[in-house]
């Protein structure tokens, strides 16, 4: 009788089955790289550019169109959100049933909730100022981001998703007591390249 023959010690057979649930977590885990990245690049560029139209003291550093500069952080935004939904579906494609119901249900979540912010921001954003117009879309926007975010944390136990959308929110409030500038350099550098040194130190952490 040859080894491939031979039964496997208990040894091996505990090494096996540790390998086969390691390799069963990794597949049913999403990579979080890609979510980082996505929405650290967008909150970097696209909140960069109302800090250098509002300036900290009101007084803008670069003569930047509101429109363009909320089209650039809302086309950015939306890219990245088209991210993270791949990121979530990677979470619930594997299983189906309940936890493929929570993802639709989710997924529909933010088709609401950014609906009704565009509401919000149209209907009050007219009556106010460029500075504070800014404002009122950009800490509308985070909020229903971190709320969401903490949302799909505590939906499917995902503790880097929860963590993120609670420092989110807690950038948000805090930049948005502060005024329009105070909070673009908040979520500009803040969120934004804290997102993006925190995904590039996952990839090579995954790669390692």
């Amino acid at each position: 009788m040859n080894n491939d023959d031979q039964a496997l010690s208990p040894e091996e057979m505990l090494r096996l089955i540790e390998q086969q649930e390691t390799e069963t977590v990794s597949r049913l885990t999403p990579n979080p790289v890609p979510h980082y990245l996505a929405w650290g690049v967008a909150w970097f560029v696209g909140f960069g550019a109302l800090f250098l139209r509002n300036g900290l003291s009101g007084r803008p550093y670069v003569e930047i169109p509101l429109g363009v500069a909320l089209a650039l952080l809302f086309g950015l935004m939306t890219l990245a959100m088209l991210i993270s939904a791949m990121t979530m579906w990677q979470l619930g494609s594997p299983v189906r049933g309940a936890s493929q119901q929570r993802g639709t249900m989710y997924g529909f979540s933010w088709f609401f909730g950014f609906s009704a912010m565009w509401v919000i921001g149209v209907r009050f954003g007219q009556s106010l100022p460029g500075p504070e117009q800014s404002l009122l879309w950009s800490s509308l926007s985070m909020m229903v981001v971190a709320i969401l975010y903490m949302a799909g944390g505590a939906v499917w136990l995902t503790r880097w998703l929860f963590v993120f959308g609670a420092v989110v929110a807690v950038l948000n409030t805090i930049g948005t007591a502060a005024g329009p500038g105070w909070h673009a350099l908040l979520i500009s550098v803040g969120a934004g390249g804290g997102s993006i040194v925190t995904g590039l130190m996952l990839h090579r952490r995954l790669r390692r």
